[in-house]
């Protein structure tokens, strides 16, 4: 790809930014609107879990896949496609007449934003090749996450009061239709001089992997071990065929040899800890908020403020931190925030107390605020730049996959203690083992940022860039295993 002015990166950066804030608005938004599609879908807890789920599930799934036919056919040609398909996917969902359909054309929209967020990211890596520029321009990134933590309750709130869940899915298609056509215009085209060849059995795995786990882990509440034993034994089969099957290929759909650099190892385990927090905690605030305090849409949404806009102040913070420090420092001030914000509630019920609520929030939208920009500038960083779109995907793979178990198993866990009883009665009681494992997550952000941060760490990184390099040189374009 040439190198463009200062100006047109500017603008390639902000035509990225834009397809993140309508993928991340969206979930955003929607969490406020969970007891409201609740109520006029008729919806149990699982069936609101799938609702987040079915989203973040097939993203998980398909942005390795989609991480790498962009870098093969071209990042624009794909990203574009993902505008087009997301955003016809968010005018079907606003039409949902029941829960099922909501929750298919939930699926239709991953698909479309599995072709954004990793591209856009493997974009911006490509266009700006200094490494603090580009720490920069991924603590920017990470901020439209706070933009879109703070304006999509708020907004969602106002929308639902106003209008109604539906409406939620109206915001993605100016934004959508405009960004479509801006990146058309401004962003160049780019590609791997490399590409990679398709891996439809990795694939094929991964999906097995992912759907087999989330099924067995949100539908364990309600159904009988014969029903659930059958997913958890596919997903153990399907992950042990990966790691026997994906090595064997010259050209796997994911690489395992990046998990040789300590960095990118940890940098995928934080990712995975850091959203499996962010998922389970919406999760529990949204429902605790309307259905225990019962609050409207509007008040919760602005009770999320003082989550959103730490993470909005934090993010570009974490990003100078990144390129002028390194990410030990922050991801040491994240996993320290977030473990404290989930202690909060697990042994002080915090959400009892305005103030205590109040703290938690804080304290967890700082964590969140410091531990994106070291995640994204870790995954990318070590590896060569002809596979920045695949380390990017799996880098947000990770996210989704966090995410999508976070929402699965803390929903479990409150739909096991509360059983048939109302919210109001039992909510405390039941989520206090949520909040335990949000707090084991932040603590594993917090080891996992120290242990991987350092100088053998970084060792490992080159020498797996290296191997990377020398094997890209030696293997024929075009070969598979």
């Amino acid at each position: 790809m040439p190198e463009l002015s200062h100006r047109r990166r500017m603008l390639v950066l902000s035509i990225c930014c834009m397809s993140l804030l309508i993928v991340s608005l969206d979930n955003t938004a929607l969490n406020v609107a969970l007891p409201s599609m609740q109520r006029e879908l008729h919806a149990t807890t699982s069936g609101l879990q799938w609702a987040i789920d079915a989203y973040t599930l097939v993203l998980a799934s398909l942005l390795m896949l989609a991480g790498s036919t962009a870098d093969r056919i071209g990042r624009k040609r794909v990203f574009m496609a993902g505008l087009v398909i997301f955003t016809a996917g968010s005018l079907l969902c606003s039409l949902a007449p029941n829960l099922e359909l909501l929750v298919v054309f939930r699926m239709v929209q991953a698909v479309g934003g599995s072709m954004l967020n990793p591209v856009a990211m493997s974009i911006i890596t490509n266009t700006f090749t200094d490494p603090r520029e580009r720490a920069r321009a991924i603590g920017v990134w990470g901020a439209v996450v706070g933009i879109s933590m703070a304006a999509g309750p708020l907004a969602g709130g106002l929308l639902v009061e106003s209008v109604g869940w539906r409406s939620i899915f109206w915001v993605n298609l100016p934004v959508g239709l405009a960004a479509l056509l801006l990146t058309l215009r401004f962003v160049p085209e780019s590609r791997a001089p490399r590409p990679r060849r398709p891996d439809p059995v990795g694939q094929v795995l991964v999906i097995a992997l992912f759907g087999s786990l989330t099924y067995a882990i949100i539908e364990a509440p309600d159904a009988s071990l014969t029903q659930v034993l059958p997913f958890a034994a596919a997903a153990v089969a399907a992950l042990l065929a990966l790691l026997i099957y994906e090595p064997r290929r010259a050209e796997p759909l994911i690489d395992l040899r990046f998990f040789h650099s300590a960095p990118f190892s940890g940098a995928t385990g934080i990712a995975v800890s850091a959203f499996a927090a962010l998922g389970g905690f919406l999760f529990l605030s949204t429902l605790y908020l309307q259905n225990v305090r019962g609050l409207d849409a509007l008040h919760a949404g602005l009770w999320m403020l003082p989550m959103a806009v730490p993470t909005l102040l934090c993010a570009p913070l974490s990003g100078r931190l990144v390129g002028s420090r390194g990410p030990r420092l922050p991801l040491l001030i994240a996993g320290a925030a977030m473990t404290v914000s989930g202690l909060l509630f697990a042994l002080f019920e915090a959400e009892t107390s305005n103030v205590t609520l109040f703290l938690g929030y804080v304290l967890f939208g700082v964590g969140f605020g410091f531990v994106n920009a070291p995640i994204t500038n870790t995954a990318v960083s070590g590896m060569p730049r002809a596979q920045a779109g695949v380390a990017a995907a799996v880098a947000s793979t990770s996210r989704q996959l966090g995410q999508t178990l976070g929402v699965a198993v803390i929903g479990a866990v409150l739909a096991a203690g509360i059983g048939s009883s109302p919210y109001r009665d039992t909510f405390v009681s039941a989520a206090r083992p949520g909040w335990w494992i949000l707090a084991a997550c932040g603590a594993a952000v917090l080891v996992l940022g120290f242990l991987t941060s350092g100088r053998w760490a970084h060792r490992t990184a080159e020498r797996t860039a290296e191997r990377l390099e020398t094997a890209e040189v030696r293997q024929p374009v075009g070969t598979s295993g």
